[in-house]
């Protein structure tokens, strides 16, 4: 009997996905506090606007500076791992495939089980390098342009994220409106947001929803409460 042919699909951007989450959940909520809090201290829109502009800004270069040194730091630790392991395979080769018999024996396989397997990664240095890399170090290979890639997705998703809780004040010259608008369009953001992240990171999309809501809700709320004090 005919069948189909199996087929698996797995989520392979991680990085990325990881890279945006960062990105727009800094992007909605620190301006959504900071517009916020000016809110409570009934300043013009104007001023609103420009402070949330320049913090957008300001906040975009940080985080994608530190999405760059992050991926440098992750790039220079995997090529520095790397030369240690392949020294180690040339002058070591005995600790090292002892190494790889226990990695396979926590899987319960049996020594003869295990012999072939040492014998062709002897016959094969490159892939048993990238085999002591992933098993014994738990490390993979980065992204070719992983740094730059990184920077400019997170200070882009930065961007995006900002200047949904700002339009309004970009729209609307009542503080007031502007707030309340403000606050539902980006509560809505978070909500979607929180959903989306939950499906793609495997979290249950409802929960993680509502705690991306929630969260920056409060950041808001706190912002908010503190220029009415002051002011």
């Amino acid at each position: 009997m005919p069948q189909s042919p199996h087929i698996e699909r797995h989520f392979t951007g991680s990085a990325v996905v990881r890279d945006i989450v960062i990105g727009m959940s800094d992007g909605l909520t620190v301006p959504f506090a900071l517009a916020a809090g000016l809110s409570g201290a009934v300043v013009s829109t104007g001023i609103i606007v420009t402070a949330g502009l320049a913090e957008i800004v300001a906040g975009s270069i940080a985080m994608g500076l530190g999405g760059y040194l992050a991926a440098k730091s992750e790039a220079e630790h995997y090529a520095s791992e790397h030369a240690r392991e392949r020294r180690e395979v040339a002058e070591k080769p005995e600790v090292e495939l002892e190494e790889v018999a226990e990695v396979f024996q926590s899987y319960g396989l049996t020594k003869d089980e295990i012999a072939p397997v040492l014998k062709a990664l002897a016959a094969r240095p490159h892939a048993w390098v990238d085999f002591m890399m992933r098993f014994e170090l738990g490390l993979e290979k980065p992204q070719e342009k992983r740094t730059v890639t990184s920077a400019l997705t997170i200070g882009g998703a930065y961007v995006v994220g900002g200047l949904i809780p700002l339009g309004p004040y970009m729209m609307l010259s009542s503080v007031g409106a502007a707030l309340w608008l403000s606050l539902i369009v980006t509560l809505a953001a978070l909500l979607t947001f929180g959903f989306i992240k939950g499906r793609f990171t495997g979290a249950r999309p409802l929960r993680s929803a509502l705690q991306t809501a929630l969260i920056g809700g409060l950041a808001a709320g706190a912002a908010f409460l503190i220029g009415k004090a002051i002011s």
